[in-house]
């Protein structure tokens, strides 16, 4: 069961970090764009280490509070929850 767990979280954090530099291209490009919601969705979703270097590595969303302030409060939150679970 753990390793289940183990290797989605590997899998969703790639997912999100690839899909903030995809945004982070479309938007150089100034082409569509992915929504917001969804970055967000995708930190939420167990992908909140993934958006953060995302951010971090290609520059995106830095600006914006709900991305600078959510996503690592989003990863405080789940950290928090995986060690109460582990160490429990």
């Amino acid at each position: 069961m753990m390793i289940n767990y183990l290797c989605y979280l590997v899998l969703i954090n790639v997912i999100t970090f690839i899909v903030y530099g995809i945004d982070k291209l479309k938007a150089k490009k100034g082409r569509w764009r992915i929504p917001e919601s969804t970055l967000l969705l995708l930190a939420i979703i167990g992908g909140s280490i993934g958006a953060w270097y995302g951010m971090k590595v290609w520059h995106h969303k830095t600006l914006h509070k709900k991305f600078t302030y959510g996503i690592p409060l989003i990863m405080a939150v789940q950290l928090g929850i995986f060690f109460m679970y582990y160490f429990e």
